[in-house]
């Protein structure tokens, strides 16, 4: 299991420059596309986020035992750092 969840959704500009970034980083990462889950599962993603991010925006990506709320390359690599 990789150590960076990214949450994102499949229609988010900045989502997909986040991905991308991280990709040009050669770092793996795992994706969850928050808006193609439904029903239970949908719910306990959405729960997991809040509690790294109460206002459930997107990109939330969680880097080991820090998070990045949103597309800021300094604070993705900041957080890789410590990776």
């Amino acid at each position: 299991m990789n150590d960076i969840k990214v949450y994102a959704l499949s229609t988010c500009i900045h989502c997909r420059n986040a991905k991308k970034y991280l990709d040009e980083c050669g770092v793996k990462y795992d994706c969850v596309h928050v808006d193609q889950l439904s029903g239970d599962e949908r719910n306990d993603v959405v729960r997991k986020i809040k509690e790294y991010n109460p206002a459930v925006s997107f990109p939330t990506i969680v880097i080991k035992d820090k998070v990045v709320v949103g597309y800021h390359k300094d604070q993705i690599d900041e957080a890789l750092k410590g990776e």
